[in-house]
């Protein structure tokens, strides 16, 4: 029998099976996970252990819990090789399962830097659960760790492991922290913020080598510094998935390239999540997601619904230093007033036409988090 079927078991694939449900108790659901299906909360990877939580203790459902909860079919550990869409099916573990409408929900994966050295093997990056629990078992006993990358994982990551007493640096090519979120200002306060917290920052810089000592790893920096630490972590990005929807014919950019109803350029098929371009965005936080979810549900039920997305800040979980951002959309033209003061940045960013489009807020300006979002108009609507 024919299914909604759903490719990955994210936050994005188990959102939009969610709200599909709520809508439609009755026509057959069947999700696909490349793992082993259980639902989490993946930003809590990135303070678990300030939460002192252990990877067990991050799952909050097992795909069986997952499967009553949704009266849906979870197939965990499976891989989908390809999707026809002219015949409405996609090829799982050699088996073909027909779809009525197919959702991607798939992903990214983390971006690997080519590193000379022999430890470059031993370089762990963090995107699941599993990945997570990994990099605990690597990390107990350790005291050292090299984050590279001082994007928004990057500091959480750094943040979080000197709460749990480690010692941390962190390397990055930008001048500074959250380069591509944050005006200057703020993310000197965010910089100096982390610095008081015991993080060390290695900007303008790159790990070129990693080679195992005894004991540890030997990190050789391009303006030849060398680092000595337990272990290395990258948080340079993602790269979304799009090798399957590619191999089908649809339409890809660096995402999978979706309208505002989020059906890709094949008819019944669908995408959302980190692996999507919504109608020109890609935006790979929680709150857009949501909002892309809850619009699918109502499509795949039958009614077509555009999505729509008000201004939705980030949250950047650094205790050190409370910051919230709320980018400017992509390609606006405009600039940043930065206000400094002892204990925090207020930062807005202007359009050429003088309205309010974004906005920055790091310490104690954080407090005005929801009037400035009411006074942003909405990115899509």
């Amino acid at each position: 029998m024919s299914a909604i079927v759903i490719i990955g078991t994210g936050l994005a694939g188990y959102t939009a099976a969610r709200e599909f449900r709520k809508l439609d108790p009755a026509t057959p659901l069947h999700l696909i996970s490349r793992d082993d299906g259980s639902f989490y909360s993946k930003p809590i990877l990135s303070n678990a252990l300030a939460l002192k939580k252990t990877p067990a203790q991050i799952a909050l459902n097992t795909a069986a819990d997952m499967e009553r909860q949704l009266a849906a079919t979870v197939s965990p550990h499976s891989a989908v090789t390809a999707i026809d869409t002219a015949a409405h099916h996609v090829s799982v573990d050699g088996t073909t399962l027909p779809y009525i409408k197919l959702v991607l929900a798939v992903g990214a994966d983390p971006i690997r830097l080519s590193l000379a050295g022999d430890a470059a093997e031993d370089v762990l990056s963090v995107n699941d659960l599993s990945d997570y629990a990994r990099f605990r078992q690597v990390l107990d006993g350790k005291r050292r760790v090299v984050i590279l990358g001082a994007g928004l994982i990057g500091c959480e990551f750094a943040n979080d492991l000197r709460l749990g007493g480690y010692e941390v640096n962190v390397v990055d090519l930008a001048p500074q922290p959250l380069g591509r979120l944050l005006p200057p200002q703020a993310a000197g306060f965010l910089r100096a913020a982390l610095g008081t917290a015991g993080v060390r920052f290695f900007l303008g810089n790159s790990v070129q080598s990693v080679t195992h000592l005894a004991p540890g790893i030997a990190a050789v920096l391009a303006d030849g510094t060398t680092l000595e630490t337990d272990l290395v972590l990258s948080a340079i990005g993602l790269r979304p998935r799009v090798d399957l929807a590619r191999a089908a014919g649809l339409t890809v950019n660096r995402s999978i390239v979706t309208d505002a109803v989020l059906q890709s350029s094949a008819k019944d098929v669908y995408a959302l999540g980190d692996c999507a371009e919504i109608a020109g965005f890609n935006l790979p936080f929680v709150m857009p997601i949501m909002q892309a979810a809850r619009a699918l549900a109502k499509t795949l039920q039958g009614t077509a619904t555009p999505v729509s997305y008000p201004a939705m800040p980030v949250v950047v979980k650094t205790p050190a230093c409370p910051t919230v951002v709320c980018p400017p959309p992509p390609g606006v033209e405009g600039q940043w007033e930065e206000s400094v003061t002892a204990d925090g940045v207020h930062a807005l960013f202007h359009d050429s036409a003088g309205t309010l489009r974004g906005f920055a807020l790091v310490g104690a300006a954080t407090k005005d988090k929801q009037a400035l979002t009411k006074a942003i108009p909405p990115l899509l609507s």
